[in-house]
């Protein structure tokens, strides 16, 4: 099941090419996205998922994005959604067609089934492999056009690392920065999880801000946890409570292994965190 509708409101087919071959976010991964999890026709953090996407477009240069628009399109998938209760939807903008001054970006929402394969993560967690980033901390200050903490369509480097992981026996990967600091998932946010407090990366490093992070720090907060955004190092995540790699459609997912060491089991940790994020949607 899929759903197609651009910005201007016009709902296409899927199945059928829709999209320039001369456009930059095909060309040249000149673009920026955004994936939010729709739980029984409701979106969860469209909010902050549309305030990421604004600041991703100011860290490319693109317009501001209409905010009303994009809720309107992104609504309209929805509504026209006939397959399961959730929904992986995608928020795509790109610069448009290369060489026209007068062309205006293509933006469109894409409305896709959840993977089996997300769902079995969700239940069982994953195993994960620490990989180099190529960065260190200071690097998103010092070089603001690496887009660091932008979500951009150029993911060939994450991409690579997941088939890296694959290769290696695991499903998923943590990457590192300068001096073994831990850094962020290709897709996700990491969360580590010691004596009931939740601490993540500040995003002053360059990682990504992460929508599921917070909404499940502000869920843990309720719940009594202590949220603290702290440099973390590899050597912790193997001495942690638990483990967790946070993302719009996998939600709160543990990492059972790290590097082809086992970690202490989190299974009751996970649980307690998962319901926590799920009271913000109750």
């Amino acid at each position: 099941m899929r759903v197609l509708a651009f910005l201007d409101g016009t709902l296409a087919d899927p199945d059928t090419t829709q999209i320039r071959v001369d456009d930059l976010g095909l060309l040249r991964g000149d673009g920026i996205f955004e994936t939010i999890l729709v739980v029984d026709g409701k979106a969860r953090e469209l909010g902050p998922h549309l305030e990421r996407l604004a600041h991703s477009a100011a860290m490319l240069d693109l317009p501001v994005p209409d905010r009303a628009a994009w809720e309107r399109v992104a609504q309209l998938v929805i509504d026209n959604w006939t397959g399961g209760r959730e929904i992986a939807l995608k928020l795509l903008l790109t610069r448009g067609v290369d060489g026209d001054p007068e062309a205006k970006p293509t933006g469109f929402a894409l409305g896709l089934d959840i993977e089996e394969k997300v769902v079995t993560a969700r239940a069982e967690g994953v195993a994960a492999v620490t990989l180099e980033r190529g960065i260190d901390s200071g690097l998103a200050k010092r070089a603001p056009w690496l887009l660091l903490g932008a979500k951009t369509v150029s993911y060939a480097v994450n991409m690579a690392a997941l088939r890296e992981a694959k290769r290696r026996g695991a499903d998923d990967v943590i990457f590192t920065a300068g001096e073994d600091s831990v850094f962020e998932g290709p897709t996700s946010t990491v969360v580590v999880v010691r004596d009931r407090v939740l601490y993540t990366v500040p995003t002053d490093t360059g990682v990504l801000p992460g929508t599921t992070q917070a909404a499940l720090f502000r869920g843990a907060e309720r719940a009594g946890w202590t949220i603290k955004f702290e440099p973390l190092r590899v050597s912790e995540l193997f001495e942690a409570d638990g483990v967790m790699l946070a993302s719009s459609v996998r939600k709160v997912t543990r990492v059972h292994t790290l590097d082809g060491r086992k970690l202490p089991d989190s299974a009751a940790v996970h649980a307690e965190l998962l319901t926590a994020y799920e009271g913000e949607y109750a």
